[in-house]
């Protein structure tokens, strides 16, 4: 009995020794490390917006800034599918860049075009996933506060 509590003591000591410093009033107990934040995102990194009709590439954007997300998710899906339906993956992802999507290939044909203005996000997204024959295609709009504008 003796034994366990010479070790409780031994451990509760321990614990007091190792806990938080005070360095005074107002000292700031977790340590800093000035400099290891990233750098912000460069300007260059984010997508230019669409125009509203048809791109000079051929996609057909419609009046997105205006469009129920829903609804113009829908035809934007059926129209890329019209679009893609024929062509091989390397020439589909060759057309989506030109038509101002970011792409990338891990698996799958990933093509975005993600934008913010005002206070919404819009992102635009085909993805060809390796067994399939159709790309997916939506789109997404994320609004802060109750209304978009």
């Amino acid at each position: 009995m003796r034994i366990v509590l010479l070790a409780i003591m031994v451990g509760l000591s321990a614990c007091a020794a190792s806990g938080p410093r005070d360095d005074g009033p107002g000292a700031w107990p977790f340590p800093v490390e000035r400099g290891s934040a990233l750098p912000p995102p460069q300007e260059s990194a984010r997508s230019a917006a669409p125009p509203e009709g048809r791109g000079p590439a051929g996609v057909d954007f419609g009046q997105w800034r205006a469009a129920e997300p829903v609804a113009y998710a829908a035809s934007f899906q059926t129209q890329i599918r019209a679009r893609y339906g024929a062509l091989d993956r390397g020439a589909m992802r060759a057309d989506l860049e030109r038509n101002g999507f970011a792409c990338s290939e891990d698996g799958r044909l990933d093509c975005r075009i993600e934008i913010m203005e005002r206070d919404c996000a819009y992102d635009w997204y085909v993805v060809l996933e390796a067994n399939r024959s159709e790309p997916v295609a939506g789109f997404d709009q994320m609004c802060l506060g109750a209304r978009r504008g």
